[in-house]
């Protein structure tokens, strides 16, 4: 099992007021959630950090463009290629590889591999999470919610209880006392995809004569629409998405109608929001928010 890594480290001077730092599981995972938020609050002057869980081993190669003995043979090398572009893209300062193996899908035999994701012990995975909150400061911690059923990839589970733990250890004197001084994140928050979204996008699509791919089983993943206590205006950074997927040009098929049915300019008018979940904060904000420093801003 390998230990944690920097993928990107830019020094800035001085270091931003206000930092965010989004836990994921995979290389593309930081591209499909979140990016024009992160675009945005870059904009805006804060300081981005992205840390990735695993190297997205097990990943299939989508883009049949890219689907070659070459690309196939070093998966794993090109993807951390395909991450690093995509993160600069987004505006990530800071990029940090948690060091473990991609589990797979759930019920595969990856899952049993002993340098996987799923299979490391929490406490080390914590250890590691703690030490890049305490070293980085974040006021805002953003990670996966606790309802996944709709996806219950291993590793999206396992980012979510890492994430939730780590918020309460960094901030703790007594816990990982060699992970660097405490730190204690203001606001845990959970990215999510409302099904608010999801239809309008669906209707769109189906109104410009466009194959729609959200069929009723993908609907009804959708389901934690009453949870949401933060929507973001990202639509002057819509094109930030489109841009960073295609980053991940093993992962992301051009001709894929699920993230590129609509044109850019289309999609940042029917659904110009990012939305979330406030799942903890030490700091005082009213509901609903605007924005993920809400509380935090001087």
């Amino acid at each position: 099992m390998s230990h944690p890594s920097e993928l990107i480290t830019s020094a800035r001077d001085p270091e931003p007021a206000l930092r965010l730092l989004s836990v994921h599981a995979h290389p593309d995972d930081e591209a499909s959630k979140g990016a024009s938020l992160v675009a945005r609050l870059v904009a805006e002057g804060a300081g981005a950090t992205l840390v990735c869980c695993t190297g997205g081993e097990l990943g299939e190669v989508l883009n049949p463009a890219m689907d070659r003995p070459e690309v196939v043979d070093r998966l794993a090398e090109v993807r951390l290629g395909e991450l690093r572009a995509s993160a600069e893209v987004i505006g990530f300062d800071r990029v940090d590889l948690l060091g473990y193996r991609d589990s797979g899908m759930a019920g595969d035999a990856a899952n049993d591999h002993p340098e996987c994701f799923w299979q490391a012990p929490i406490d080390d995975a914590v250890g590691r999470l703690v030490r890049l909150i305490r070293r980085d400061r974040p006021q805002v911690i953003l990670t996966y919610s606790d309802d996944q059923g709709g996806y219950p990839h291993p590793d999206h589970l396992r980012v979510h209880d890492i994430s939730v733990a780590a918020f309460d250890a960094a901030g703790d004197p007594g816990a990982y006392p060699e992970a660097g001084a405490p730190w204690q994140p203001s606001k845990l928050y959970y990215s999510v995809w409302s099904k608010a979204r999801v239809l309008a996008t669906h209707q769109t699509m189906l109104e410009m004569g466009v194959e729609s791919p959200y069929t009723d089983e993908w609907l009804e993943r959708f389901t934690q629409d009453d949870r949401i206590t933060t929507r973001i205006d990202i639509g002057a950074y819509w094109s930030v998405r489109d841009r960073a997927l295609r980053a991940h040009a093993t992962q992301v098929d051009p001709a894929s109608t699920f993230w590129f049915g609509l044109p850019p300019d289309v999609a940042s008018r029917v659904y110009p929001w990012d939305e979330y979940i406030l799942a903890a904060s030490r700091v005082p904000t009213e509901m609903p928010e605007d924005d993920l420093f809400a509380g935090l801003r001087p």
